[in-house]
């Protein structure tokens, strides 16, 4: 399957098969597409723990749950805890002489000075600040988007859920100081259609992106756009008609209480 494809067709799946286990070497491979992904300075600071539902203990499960959605972390078979441990930090200057070792960072016969007499010193005068949410962050989500299709390419779905109550879970989950909780992913056996539901609504293209300076939209080709359609990146638009009946059941055969799903 293309990676087009992959895309366009993984969605959000919050309604998993809660008597299905996920064997763990689907989520190792999901963590060594994390583990592969770019990360500046080659710090690496993303980290994760996982939660087997079917046998972590249930204060654990409980320290995950949120009231809105947590009928997710109920019923999911595998929660993967997405963190960022800023004390990966502290040992830049090793990840960076790796670099240069790897024939990555540098050329010359002073790449070695420069790096020790340089660049090394320059990023230890800033180290507290480049701990900082930021710019880890988002190679943080790099790691987390590659999981998330190695998912899909193994028949998982998953669906990546923001957490308010992070030291609570830091404290059950005995993570160290200097860490950040990111974000909790649910992993399981979709229970749903792939196509849950129809593409969700998405902000107009020449509204998101600029070309050259802000205020000029970026130029969207109609051939490019019927290309992707074609290769299965663009999908029907939500709801399908049959979308309703579809939740009516989910919430019965899921024995999700409450009126709504959210």
């Amino acid at each position: 399957m293309e990676l087009r494809e992959v895309i366009g067709r993984r969605r959000s799946m919050r309604f998993l098969r809660p008597y299905q286990p996920v064997e763990p070497e689907k989520i190792q491979r999901m963590l060594e597409a994390a583990r592969r992904a770019s990360h500046w300075g080659n710090v690496g600071g993303l980290r994760a723990i996982v939660v087997f539902r079917d046998t972590a203990p249930a204060e654990t499960i409980e320290a995950l749950f949120a009231p809105i959605a947590g009928y997710q972390i109920r019923r999911a078979p595998v929660i993967i805890v997405w963190f960022f441990d800023a004390n990966a930090i502290d040992e830049q200057s090793d990840r960076l002489r790796e670099l240069l070792d790897a024939g990555a960072l540098g050329v010359g016969e002073t790449k070695f000075d420069d790096l020790e007499g340089k660049i090394i010193p320059f990023f230890e005068a800033i180290r507290e600040m480049l701990k900082a949410p930021g710019l880890n962050e988002v190679d943080c989500g790099q790691g987390i988007a590659q999981a998330t299709l190695m998912a899909y390419e193994q028949g998982l779905g998953t669906c990546c859920l923001g957490t308010a109550d992070t030291d609570e879970i830091r404290q059950q989950l005995g993570l160290p100081d200097g860490c950040r909780v990111l974000l909790l992913q649910t992993v399981g056996y979709p229970a749903e259609s792939w196509e849950a539901g129809g593409q969700r609504p998405r902000q107009p293209f020449e509204k998101l992106f600029h070309m050259n300076e802000y205020g000029t939209p970026f130029p969207r080709s109609d051939e490019v756009v019927a290309e992707l359609t074609a290769d299965g990146l663009f999908t029907r638009p939500a709801p399908l008609p049959w979308r309703e009946a579809e939740l009516e059941w989910l919430k019965k055969a899921l024995d999700i209480p409450g009126s709504g799903l959210i």
